[in-house]
């Protein structure tokens, strides 16, 4: 008898619905296998004509939420607060279509 089709576990849900978005991936490839602080990200992508940086920063919660890139630490700027630098957490997802 097969069971009710339930949602994906929770991890799953997160990185699919972090992954819809194609300023996301850019995200992801300008970090690719090093560090960006946020500014670096916002100036590599060329992102200004696009979205503001707290735009940026949306997209890099949600990436973060799904465990996909973490806080690698600060980096300290000659004024003002210390800027994030980001890091992949993961470079794969796996998906196990009969896990529970």
């Amino acid at each position: 008898m097969c069971r009710r089709p339930d949602l994906p576990d929770r991890r799953v849900h997160r990185s699919l619905r972090a992954l819809h978005c194609p300023t996301r991936w850019k995200i992801i490839r300008c970090i690719g296998e090093g560090e960006r602080s946020t500014k670096e990200i916002f100036e590599e992508l060329g992102l200004r004509k696009e979205i503001s940086l707290a735009g940026l920063y949306y997209h890099i919660s949600a990436l973060k939420e799904a465990e996909i890139v973490e806080l690698a630490g600060y980096r300290e700027e000659k004024a003002g607060a210390p800027e994030k630098v980001w890091r992949l957490k993961t470079r794969r997802i796996v998906i196990d279509l009969l896990e529970e």
